[in-house]
């Protein structure tokens, strides 16, 4: 478990070592989040209309999939198979999911309780904000649920060189977003702030695990790079993998 926690320390000290590159990002970053806060009025609009569209049985995979006890069962049973199994490539990935999601988890409920947004169904509005509220109402941002789900799904993602596997796992990350939004449990910028985070977090842990590891996830050097992309009347987001 010592591998776990470091790299829950190397991931949260990572913005220490920041250079010009990664302040850039960050700085797009926080812009695009800026700029799809002035459309969250109408993007939550959209996505309620939407609901009765989507089918019942993936709006409800998203809720389980984004789940905490169910996520970190998933991951404990990658790390006991890989650890019973003597395969050091599955134990490595056990690892790398459960040091992101309890990094994840831990960061997305201090920043819940330290923002206190209030969810789109309070009808308070997308500028309403109660530190420490307490309330399950003022805990929209970020969205928990995405943050899980989309972390091991990022994760166990890096199993796999065929960039279709990859983007199948995101995908299926990214379902319990598209839940909340359609449910009205959380703003879009929640839901993006949220996606970069876990995509963040599991970034790093992984480069702390190069070194712990001699069995990397195949023989390729990495190569995904994701930046952010602006145009008139949108907000994008490049990943290249």
């Amino acid at each position: 478990m010592g591998n776990v926690f470091g790299g829950v320390g190397y991931a949260y000290s990572r913005p220490l070592y920041w250079k010009g590159s990664q302040f850039r990002n960050f700085g797009l970053f926080a812009g695009g989040v800026g700029a799809l806060y002035l459309i969250d009025d109408e993007a939550r609009t959209f996505f309620a209309d939407l609901e009765e569209d989507v089918p019942k049985p993936v709006r409800e995979f998203g809720w389980y999939f984004g789940n905490p006890q169910n996520n970190y069962a998933f991951t404990g049973s990658v790390y006991l198979v890989g650890l019973f199994t003597k395969n050091e490539k599955l134990r490595r990935t056990g690892v790398l999911m459960m040091s992101s999601a309890t990094a994840a988890g831990f960061l997305q409920q201090l920043t819940k309780s330290l923002v206190g947004r209030a969810r789109p169904t309070t009808e308070l509005g997308k500028n309403y904000f109660q530190p420490f509220g307490g309330e399950s109402g003022l805990r929209s941002f970020p969205s928990g649920h995405l943050v899980m789900g989309l972390t091991i799904a990022y994760a166990a993602a890096k199993q796999f060189e065929n960039p279709w596997v990859k983007a199948g796992f995101i995908t299926l990350g990214s379902i319990p977003g598209l839940s909340r939004l359609l449910n009205e449990q959380h703003w879009l910028t929640d839901i993006a702030t949220s996606a970069v985070m876990s995509i963040f977090i599991v970034e790093a842990v992984d480069q702390y695990l190069d070194r712990k590891y001699d069995e990397k996830y195949n023989n390729d050097t990495k190569k995904l790079s994701w930046n952010l992309s602006f145009g008139l009347n949108q907000v994008g987001v490049n990943i290249t993998f």
